[in-house]
């Protein structure tokens, strides 16, 4: 199993490079961004100057913020600058888009399929100068003069890694992506019952094998040094459960549980602005089945046991505070076979 790290939400640039040098030196396989507070792309290119192995890509950039000559071109830059980016591409929800982004909303699957597409369209067209001739339901590109085409990528095309909760855009991911970001807001019942199920429908729809296809999986995980630790990462992953829970797109996840009821619960708390009780209306059944929890030295064996036969790398950050070689076991535990 690859171990990923990354920039933490929020982190500003002028740390990026001392980030990304620590987690290479530390041993993880990857360098996510999310796009939160900041961009998602500029952050890597820092990481990918300062680091020479470890792999560099987002998790997610919204998708539907931008067009697919925009990402063509970012992802273009990025992979032949370091020769290990991922494009990890998200669709974000409704109100995002349309209310913060100003952009389009429809038929968010149909919509990232077509986006998809005409991405690696676009990339055809610059590896073999041929015409670009991408026609769709969403997006049309038809123009491509020698003077705006970068000419084939020295180091190939980048990967394109899908994010999803629903088995639509799940499904999607399987058939035109080359990896599947889970949200952390899935279970290892939700995996195994509704996610790996739509990939390998769209894998199997488009032709294809689950062979180079990879699965990162979810990661949320409550630990720390001592109990002061493990009660305040316990208290902050709740209140992230509850903010994932109160959204209405994510439901199914809390139905296939029964837990339907805390989705009406914490949405209504939230649209009251009751930010603050929402986490205790997570208990530790929830809990427990979002995140892993428990001391550093039983993280390693229960991602395995949750995951390990389905998941090909997994998000973690270890904080190598306080008992240094402690936390390094665990993180070798986590990446041993």
């Amino acid at each position: 199993m690859k171990v990923d790290g990354g920039a933490g939400l929020g982190e500003s640039l002028d740390r990026v490079a001392e980030l990304a040098m620590e987690q290479e030196a530390a041993g993880y396989d990857g360098f996510w961004t999310a796009e939160t507070s900041h961009d998602p792309f500029l952050p890597l290119l820092l990481a990918a100057e300062h680091t020479e192995s470890i792999e560099i890509g987002t998790s997610i950039a919204v998708a539907f913020a931008r067009n697919p000559m925009t990402l063509a071109n970012t992802a273009w830059d990025l992979q032949a600058y370091s020769g290990r980016f991922i494009l990890g591409l998200g669709s974000q929800i409704k109100p995002h888009i349309t209310k913060r982004f100003s952009m389009e909303w429809s038929k968010p699957a149909a919509r990232m399929r077509e986006m998809i597409q005409a991405i690696r369209a676009i990339w055809e067209c610059w590896n073999t100068d041929g015409k670009l001739n991408f026609r769709g339901d969403f997006y049309s590109h038809t123009l491509m003069t020698p003077f705006f085409n970068p000419g084939p990528n020295p180091n190939g095309d980048a990967r394109i890694f899908l994010a999803g909760v629903g088995p639509l855009m799940t499904k999607v991911a399987g058939e035109v992506a080359d990896g599947f970001i889970c949200h952390s807001f899935t279970t290892e019942r939700f995996l195994r019952e509704v996610t790996l199920p739509a990939i390998e429908a769209g894998r199997q729809a488009a032709g294809k094998s689950m062979d180079g296809f990879e699965v990162v999986g979810p990661s949320f995980v409550v630990t720390g040094n001592d109990e002061t630790e493990m009660q305040e990462a316990a208290a902050a992953t709740r209140k992230q459960i509850a903010f994932y829970g109160s959204t209405p797109a994510y439901r199914p996840v809390l139905d296939l549980h029964g837990w339907g009821d805390l989705q009406d619960e914490l949405n209504r708390l939230s649209k009251q602005g009751r930010w603050e009780e929402m986490g205790d209306a997570v208990d530790d059944d929830v809990l427990n089945a979002f995140a892993v929890v428990g001391e550093p030295e039983a993280i390693a064996p229960e991602l395995k046991r949750r995951y390990g036969d389905c998941v090909h790398r997994i998000s973690f950050y270890a904080p190598y505070k306080g008992d240094t070689e402690r936390w390094k076991k665990v993180f070798a535990d986590l990446k041993s076979d």
